[in-house]
């Protein structure tokens, strides 16, 4: 999650609030796309799980990369919460059971994009190395139960953690024990944002299904290839899901915005102070008339934090954020960035992913956004295997790629990126699939294995 924001300049209309996700609003020749993925550290020696006190704790991985990359610390109180560059590259911020993030810098191509997360790895392992700590590649803590995860000193992580119980089953287990990767993708106007929203909202089952890489849970397989996108369906309907809505006539930045205000916020930030409003209504907080804070008003930063709260498959900010597949190692992190940078920023692969979804209705989206988690490239959308709606998917993206033909010292174009995930799709068998051959066979039924063999 990225840092919580402060710009106390007034909000006093709902068409202000419009405003603020048109400015996001780019020309094609500065689209860029940022990468952020979150991982699990655990001490080497035991696989236990790594708290954020103590001389090799997080907070100690934290100060470490400071040092070595020269990045500012992100304070709240006298604590250490993450880093950022301040030269305008990435940040690095913490998950409330300890994941470790890297929201990236805005790039311009998928090389780049890779040779900053093999960075990123290199000083993180670098660090943790002095201090005893990995870090897993896998969707999911697969060991550790609920209660034996650390907790990180962030105050909005204390007030959803209050509030999550309230709204679903599984909140907890997605806040402290769950790791995704996404990627950030820049539209170019309202209609081009919807064109990429829509097409993006239907595929990102088929995304998860290609990246699905949770399969375990408190040490034993989970039923689930992943448990990860499983859990999103019941933390907090309020303020997830497949945005139906999206794919009505007359949808666009007005709409989005009404869906957001009707989502229950979590706070109100003023300065350092972190106010529990959970459940209460932005609509209210712009009328001067949430109970919670009597007087109060809403300013930018208040927009920019309720957004930030708002966990669709695709979420709108002031860019598209793709928010539906597990992590895994760097070249799964950087084929998720290629697949969606080959269909989003070429307008012929764009035309060709609408054709391939535009006739799923929305209760077969619905039904491939709950089969998934279970099934992922074995279950089917409108009579069709995900497996071939993937193939098709990546195809175009590939071609897309290939007419961005940015090339690396090599000579070689994006589409090397595709590759790691080509290779599932035409295999399938995802890595979570792989990783349950291992349980069942090598590694005789323990996730013992996975703190050596799924590492960065």
């Amino acid at each position: 999650m990225a840092r919580d924001v402060s710009d106390t300049t007034p909000i006093g209309a709902r068409s202000e609030l419009v405003a603020w996700i048109a400015e996001g609003e780019k020309p094609r020749e500065t689209w860029r796309l940022g990468t952020e993925h979150e991982k699990v550290p655990f001490y080497k020696s035991d696989a236990s799980p790594v708290p954020y006190d103590g001389g090799k704790g997080i907070r100690a991985l934290l100060e470490g990369l400071q040092d070595r990359t020269g990045w500012a610390p992100i304070m709240e109180d006298d604590h250490p919460i993450g880093l950022f560059d301040e030269k305008g590259g990435g940040a690095i911020s913490l998950e409330p059971g300890g994941q470790f993030e890297l929201s990236g810098a805005p790039l311009k191509t998928l090389h780049e994009t890779a040779q900053e997360t093999a960075q990123h790895i290199a000083d993180a392992k670098a660090v943790g190395e002095k201090l005893g700590i990995e870090f897993l590649t896998l969707g999911m803590s697969p060991l550790w139960t609920r209660a034996q995860t650390p907790v990180m000193p962030k105050k909005r992580y204390g007030i959803m953690t209050n509030y999550m119980p309230k709204v679903g089953t599984l909140g907890l287990d997605m806040m402290y024990r769950t790791s995704t990767v996404q990627v950030n993708m820049d539209y170019a106007s309202e209609a081009d944002m919807v064109r990429k929203l829509r097409v993006s909202l239907a595929l990102q089952p088929i995304a998860t299904a290609i990246f699905a890489n949770s399969p375990f849970t408190d040490g034993k397989p989970n039923g689930f290839l992943s448990m990860r996108s499983n859990i999103w369906l019941d933390t907090d309907r309020d303020r997830t899901g497949m945005m139906a809505f999206a794919f009505e006539d007359g949808f666009g930045y007005e709409r989005y915005v009404d869906w957001a205000l009707d989502v229950p916020m979590y706070f109100v930030k003023r300065g350092e102070t972190y106010h529990d409003v959970a459940g209460a209504s932005f609509r209210d907080l712009l009328a001067g008339k949430l109970a919670q804070l009597p007087g109060e008003r809403a300013v930018r930063s208040d927009w920019a934090n309720h957004v930030s709260t708002l966990f669709p498959e695709v979420r709108l900010k002031r860019y598209l954020e793709m928010r539906g597949a597990d992590v895994g190692n760097i070249e799964h992190i950087t084929a998720l960035s290629a697949f969606w940078t080959g269909l989003l920023y070429d307008d012929a692969a764009l035309d060709g992913a609408w054709e391939l979804v535009k006739s799923w209705s929305a209760e077969q989206r619905e039904q491939l956004r709950a089969d998934v988690p279970k099934l992922a490239l074995k279950a089917t959308i409108a009579g069709r295997p995900v497996q071939d709606v993937a193939s098709d998917a990546l195809a175009l993206a590939r071609e897309g790629l290939k007419r961005r033909a940015y090339r690396d010292a090599a000579g070689d174009d994006e589409t090397k990126h595709l590759a790691y995930a080509e290779e599932i799709v035409a295999s399938g068998r995802t890595q979570a699939d792989r990783l349950l051959e291992l349980y069942h066979g090598a590694w005789a039924g323990s996730v013992m294995p996975a703190f050596k063999e799924r590492v960065f």
